[in-house]
């Protein structure tokens, strides 16, 4: 997830849904901060890089996007940007979960 420091929608995302799934063991998810310029952060091949410079290679540009990606860095499923409808981002984030998860299976066993 992308985030920015202060934005109640990244709260949300995080707080909300993001973390309970974590803490279910239903997802793997960290957060890059896309103006921070001065941390270290190791791509998916071992670079290193910062986080504003990878949110700005993945062209992440919004706070909050939620990015579904496979063990080697591919996207497994449409990016979710920003909170459009609170009401119904759960279902929204459910289906790219779907879809991530069932692309990584396609991927598995190719």
């Amino acid at each position: 997830m992308t985030t920015l420091s202060g934005c109640p929608f990244c709260d949300l995302v995080r707080n909300s849904y993001l973390l309970p799934l974590r803490r279910e063991g239903k997802v793997q998810a960290v957060q890059i901060d896309i103006r921070d310029r001065s941390s270290n952060l190791q791509g998916f091949m071992g670079e290193n890089t910062t986080p504003a410079e990878q949110a700005r290679l993945w062209k992440a540009r919004f706070a909050p996007t939620v990015l579904f990606f496979g063990p080697k860095g591919q996207e497994l499923a449409e990016r979710l940007v920003g909170v459009a409808v609170p009401d119904f981002y759960g279902d929204y984030l459910d289906a790219r979960l779907l879809d991530a998860r069932k692309r990584l299976k396609t991927t598995n066993t190719a």
